[in-house]
């Protein structure tokens, strides 16, 4: 890309913040260390604000607020073992007392706020804007990363909240899981997650699951929308996008505000599943 855009001698472009490599959107990048180190210390300072797009199943109620739950990583037991992100609440219902308890903090919870509100609903599903305001991270060295050959996920850069928030705050918090999000549809199963990018290079090869994995199920009106049967629903990739990204004005200058359009499955499956928002 840098060669692309500077020439074949221009460095490489360095990656300001990550995304992870399922989702899909707006990226910022910069030409050197320099000018990448001052879009970090923005993203470290939680001055950008940064909005997804997902499509959930079901609809959540209220159908806007904001869900506010620690996010620990555990190790899931039983089967194949494997780690994922899950809520860390602090408080519990006292069932007998009839009233919350405060809980011990867990070891390595982050903090983390949702903000959402649904768009439209329609087919057993609703598209939800999403706003991660507020996620707690660890310190890191910045640097400079060149673009990567591949498409592993850049975790050392700084992010828009904790690690997987609006999938966890869907799924467990508010219980809809984002469409295509087979990781965390369930608990103790395990299920391969297919990037967009990916089911795109192998549109005719069958992936293959894990022992005792199960992918995402889909309700009956959904899979009729969208001509699919469940057996195939493994196949869907996570429709999470990161639609808009605001940076603050710098010295006399107005804010930049970076919109991206969501690919073309995205857009496939909102008009299949009729999920037509008032303002685009």
């Amino acid at each position: 890309l840098g060669a692309m855009l500077g020439g074949a001698g221009a460095p490489p472009l360095c990656l300001c913040h990550r995304l992870d490599k399922e989702t899909t959107g707006v990226m910022v990048l910069a030409r050197g260390a320099e000018a990448a180190a001052r879009v970090r210390l923005l993203f470290k300072e939680r001055r950008v604000e940064k909005v997804y797009w997902a499509i959930a199943l079901g609809q959540p109620e209220p159908t806007e607020g904001v869900v506010d739950i620690p996010v620990v990583e555990k190790e899931v037991q039983g089967g194949q073992a494997h780690f994922k992100m899950t809520l860390a609440p602090n408080y519990r219902l006292d069932r007998e007392a009839g009233k919350e308890v405060k809980i011990r903090k867990a070891r390595g919870a982050e903090s983390a706020v949702t903000r959402y509100r649904v768009l439209a609903a329609a087919s057993g599903c609703s598209l939800l804007e999403l706003q991660p305001i507020t996620g707690k991270r660890r310190r890191r060295r910045s640097r400079c990363v060149p673009l990567p050959t591949g498409s592993g996920d850049v975790s050392p850069l700084p992010g828009a909240g904790v690690k997987h928030q609006i999938r966890v705050h869907l799924a467990y918090g508010l219980g809809c899981p984002i469409l295509g999000d087979h990781k965390y549809s369930h608990w103790r199963k395990l299920a391969p997650q297919v990037s967009a990018r990916r089911r795109a290079r192998l549109p005719r090869r069958p992936l293959r699951s894990p022992a005792r994995s199960r992918p995402q199920k889909l309700p009956e009106v959904t899979l009729k929308r969208l001509k699919l049967e469940q057996a195939k629903a493994r196949h869907l990739p996570l429709h999470l996008h990161a639609r808009r990204l605001s940076l603050p004005p710098g010295t006399g200058a107005a804010p930049l505000e970076l919109l991206c359009q969501p690919p073309a499955f995205f857009r496939n499956t909102l008009r299949r599943l009729k999920l037509e928002p008032a303002e685009a």
